[in-house]
C-alpha cells in the first residue's frame, strides 16, 4: 500500500473544455481507479489557470469583473470534470490566496537561480508565450496555432537560469529517475534540451496587469511558468509545509505539446528547490476529427459535451478509453463513435441482458466479483498502455459471448437443468470477475452489472444498458 498522487495540467481558462482537457481528466482517472483497486491511497489533483493578459483583455471585453470572469469559467471546468465521471481529491486555482502566497515563496527559494535581463525578440499574442528565432524561422514568422505573425518585443524581465539544470535534467530523464512516456517522446525531448534557453518567468506589469507580483519588485508579475506549473505542490501545502507524504508525484499527465514545459523547466524548478522529480511524466496525443486537427478555422472543432449528449458519459469513455491510444494522436468521427456504441450495446449490452434472463428463468443466485491475477492487464497498464490493457478486457467480454454460444445453457436446462445451472453460475462469476477491473474505465457500467448479479434472485434490467437507436 503506497500514497499516489496523480496530476493533469491545469487548463487556461480564457475558453471551453476540449477534447485534449478529456483526455487529459480521462486518463488520470482511469490510473487513479487503477491505483485505488490495488489498495492504494490516491490523490488526484486538477484545477485551472487563470492569470495573464489573454484572460483579463476577454474579461474586459465581456463586460465582467476579471475575478467574476475566472470564477464563471474555473466553476464550468469544475462542472465538466464531473460530467466525465472523473473525481478529484484537490482542485487548484491560481488565484486562490494559498496558491498565489506559495508562488511568491518558491520565487524566493529559487532566488540564486533569478537574474533580471532584457528580453529582445519574438512573441505570440495568442499563445501568450516567447518565440525562439529557430522556432520564427521555422514558422515564417506565423504562429501555426493562431495563424497570426508574431510580435517583436522589447522589454525587461526576470529569468529563471535553466542552464544551472540542464546536465541533470538530462541525466534524470536518461536514467529514469524522471520517466517519460512514451519512450519517443523522450528522444524528442532530449535532442530540444540542448538548445533550451533560460526562461523568462516574469511580464511587465504594464503589459500583464493580472498576475501575482513578483516579490520585490512591484512593476513585474509572474509568468506562467512559476505561476501555474509550482501549482503541483502548492495544492499539498507547499512551501510551508511537509509534502513528502504524497511527493515525488507518481504521475504526472500532460498533452504532447506541453511536454517539454514539464520535462525542461518543471525540473528545472523543482531542483532549485531542492525537491525530487515526479517519477512519471505520461505524454498523451491529439484528438483529430476525420484524420485532421481541430481548427474553428475548418469548422471541424467537436465539443466533449456534444459527444456525451449523444449516448451519455460511459459510450465518451468507452471510445476514448479503448479506441483512442494512450499516448498516441488518435482521431474521432461520428460513424466510428456510432460503430463503438453499436459494439459496446453488442458485446456487453446484450451479454448483459441475455445472461440475466437466462439466470432468471433457471433461477440462479448472485455473487460478487473477485480480483483475480491478470498478468498481461497489469503489464499493459505498468507501460501507461490504457487503450490495450481495456482490449485485454474486452477480449474476455467476448469470449463469455462465445462461450454462451456454444454451451448453450438454454437448451441444457431442457435435458441437465442442474448442469445448465453450473454453467451460468460459472459465466456470472466470470463476468463478475470481469467487472472489477472494468470499473476502472466504465465506473457507471460496472456497479449496475454488480447490482444486477450480486443480487439473491437476478433480474434483467427493464431497458438494456446501452439501448440500440
Amino acid at each position: 500500500m503506497k500514497n499516489i498522487y496523480i496530476t493533469t495540467a491545469i487548463p487556461y481558462v480564457n475558453g471551453n473544455p476540449h477534447l485534449g482537457h478529456a483526455m487529459d481528466y480521462l486518463l488520470a482517472d482511469v490510473w487513479r481507479r487503477y491505483m485505488m483497486m490495488q489498495g492504494n491511497t490516491v490523490r488526484l489533483q486538477a484545477g485551472t489557470d487563470e492569470h495573464g493578459s489573454k484572460i483579463y483583455k476577454k474579461a474586459i471585453d465581456s463586460g465582467m469583473p476579471v475575478k467574476d470572469f475566472v470564477d464563471q469559467n474555473a466553476q464550468k471546468f469544475q462542472d465538466f470534470i464531473h460530467s466525465l465521471g472523473v473525481e478529484y481529491t484537490d482542485f487548484v486555482r491560481t488565484t486562490d490566496e494559498d496558491h498565489e502566497r506559495r508562488c511568491q515563496l518558491i520565487w524566493q527559494k529559487l532566488g540564486d537561480h533569478i537574474y533580471k535581463g532584457k528580453y529582445e525578440g519574438w512573441y505570440c499574442e495568442g499563445c501568450e508565450g516567447f518565440v525562439t528565432d529557430k522556432e520564427y524561422a521555422e514558422n515564417d514568422g506565423v504562429c501555426p496555432d493562431h495563424r497570426k505573425p508574431y510580435t517583436k518585443l522589447s522589454e525587461e524581465n526576470y529569468y529563471l537560469r535553466i542552464s544551472d539544470f540542464k546536465d541533470r535534467i538530462r541525466e534524470a530523464i536518461e536514467s529514469d529517475e524522471m520517466k517519460i512516456t512514451p519512450t519517443f517522446r523522450k528522444k524528442e525531448f532530449l535532442n530540444l534540451l540542448k538548445d533550451m534557453p533560460d526562461v523568462s518567468i516574469s511580464r511587465p506589469k504594464e503589459s500583464v496587469a493580472w498576475g501575482v507580483p513578483v516579490p520585490g519588485d512591484e512593476d513585474q508579475v509572474m509568468y506562467v511558468w512559476i505561476d501555474a506549473l509550482s501549482n503541483y505542490v502548492t495544492i499539498l501545502g507547499y512551501p510551508e509545509n511537509d509534502i513528502s507524504d504524497f511527493w515525488p508525484a507518481d504521475t504526472q499527465i500532460v498533452g504532447k505539446d506541453i511536454l517539454r514545459f514539464h520535462a525542461g523547466i518543471w525540473p528545472a524548478m523543482l531542483m532549485g528547490l531542492d525537491l525530487p522529480l515526479p517519477k512519471n511524466l505520461l505524454a498523451h496525443g491529439h484528438i483529430t476529427v476525420g484524420g485532421e486537427k481541430m481548427s474553428k478555422s475548418i469548422g471541424n472543432v467537436i465539443a466533449p459535451e456534444d459527444i456525451i449528449e449523444k449516448h451519455g458519459v460511459i459510450p465518451f469513455r468507452y471510445y476514448f478509453s479503448r479506441h483512442a491510444s494512450t499516448t498516441e494522436d488518435a482521431d474521432f468521427t461520428w460513424e466510428k463513435y456510432e460503430a463503438a456504441y453499436n459494439e459496446l450495446a453488442n458485446d456487453l449490452g446484450n451479454l448483459v441482458q441475455r445472461l440475466a434472463t437466462l439466470a432468471k428463468k433457471n433461477e440462479v443466485k448472485g455473487s460478487k466479483g473477485e480480483l483475480k491475477e491478470n498478468a498481461e492487464f497489469d503489464d499493459r497498464m505498468a507501460k501507461y498502455e490504457f487503450n490495450f490493457a481495456f482490449e485485454v478486457i474486452w477480449k474476455q467480454i467476448q469470449d463469455l459471448n462465445k462461450r454462451i454460444d456454444e454451451e448453450k445453457p438454454w437448451a441444457l436446462a431442457k435435458t441437465e437443468p442442474e448442469k445448465a445451472k453450473a454453467v451460468l453460475a460459472d459465466i456470472i462469476q466470470e463476468l463478475l470477475n470481469i467487472n472489477v477491473r472494468l470499473g476502472i474505465f466504465l465506473p457507471e457500467t460496472s456497479e449496475k452489472i454488480a447490482e444486477i448479479f450480486g443480487a439473491e434472485a437476478i433480474e434483467p434490467p427493464a431497458t438494456p444498458l446501452f439501448p440500440k437507436n
